[in-house]
């Protein structure tokens, strides 16, 4: 890894057996807010007047609590507006949604993945100022989109942490926002998330017995008997307490790249759950897929498309970067 990676330690990607967290080396640097002395360095900062007191106190909650929430963050008007080409590009059939019903008399159709892909209105979120710029801050690094995931309602997902499924090289450089399109009722089956157990050790594919092969063998099935009960002990083990984003429309939920987290039950079917998820890696850092034992093919801003009203392709972004 060389030229644009700035990874202490190098690593020659040739050469790595397989692409899970085991084969590369736990060296830094570390992101700021994850060292010993991150308390410390933000009243320098504070001190020195490169923070303003509210950014200072967000970035005490990261380091420990390993999330910041951002009420209003994003607009009415462009929530609406991504929401809107959203399903009008599901009625047009640009975008193709599953059922993925969680009863007889669930109404809402299920998750999409990368939806930038499809529609340059996502575009507006994913290269959001505010957002970016808090990002920015948490990671002192440029950000970089890696993935995107819009919901009209819950997931119920298991808990889990990001990293076992977006690994980066060094480790933590990944963070997650969670934008609420709507008010989000108590019985949607709101986020939840632990606070603290982003200090928790980062646990991967081989830490609970998941092999290589695993998931392009059987699916999610071992995933699913290996890793999620196992971080149900951890859960239990620490007495960590579960939080939820009880969030208004425009609200952000920023989350660090090791903080367990996952879809709630939704208590009530008929209470949709609009979002829209963002996960950012940071430019330099390698990213690759622990679970899958494979690379990531990111790319940069270059994936938001540009359409017009008719879902023609006018081109994009910015130009493609090269694959991590």
């Amino acid at each position: 890894m060389q030229g644009r990676f700035f990874a202490d330690q190098t690593v020659k990607l040739s050469q790595v057996p397989a692409f899970r967290a085991e084969h590369f080396p736990y060296a830094g640097p570390y992101p700021w807010l994850d060292r010993p002395d991150a308390l410390e360095r933000v009243d320098e900062k504070l001190q020195r007047g490169e923070l303003t007191q509210e950014e200072a106190e967000q970035c005490r909650c990261w380091s420990n609590h390993g999330y910041i929430i951002l009420k209003k963050l994003v607009d009415d008007h462009t929530l609406d507006a991504v929401w809107s080409a959203y399903e009008k590009a599901v009625g047009s059939g640009r975008i193709r949604l599953e059922p993925e019903p969680a009863g007889v008399d669930d109404p809402y159709p299920g998750r999409f993945l990368n939806p930038h892909k499809k529609s340059g209105a996502f575009c507006r979120i994913l290269k959001h100022a505010e957002l970016l710029r808090w990002i920015r801050l948490l990671m002192e690094r440029e950000p970089k989109p890696l993935q995107t995931i819009a919901a009209h309602k819950g997931s119920q997902q298991g808990v889990h942490s990001d990293s076992i499924h977006m690994t980066t090289y060094p480790l933590g450089y990944l963070s997650a926002a969670w934008i609420a399109l709507e008010d989000i009722h108590p019985s949607s089956g709101p986020l939840v998330y632990y606070p603290g157990s982003h200090k928790l050790p980062y646990v991967f594919s081989k830490d609970v017995g998941l092999g290589e092969f695993d998931l392009k063998r059987e699916g999610y099935g071992p995933y699913h008997q290996k890793y999620e009960p196992y971080i149900q002990d951890l859960i239990a083990k620490h007495n960590l307490e579960p939080h939820y984003f009880h969030a208004q429309k425009g609200d952000v939920l920023i989350w660090h790249a090791n903080l367990l987290h996952g879809g709630s039950a939704r208590k009530d079917l008929q209470y949709s759950r609009r979002s829209l998820v963002c996960h950012f890696f940071v430019k330099g850092s390698f990213v690759y897929h622990d679970l899958a034992a494979a690379r990531s093919r990111a790319q940069y801003m270059g994936t938001c498309l540009l359409r017009d009203d008719s879902g023609a392709i006018l081109g994009l972004g910015r130009k493609k970067h090269p694959q991590t």
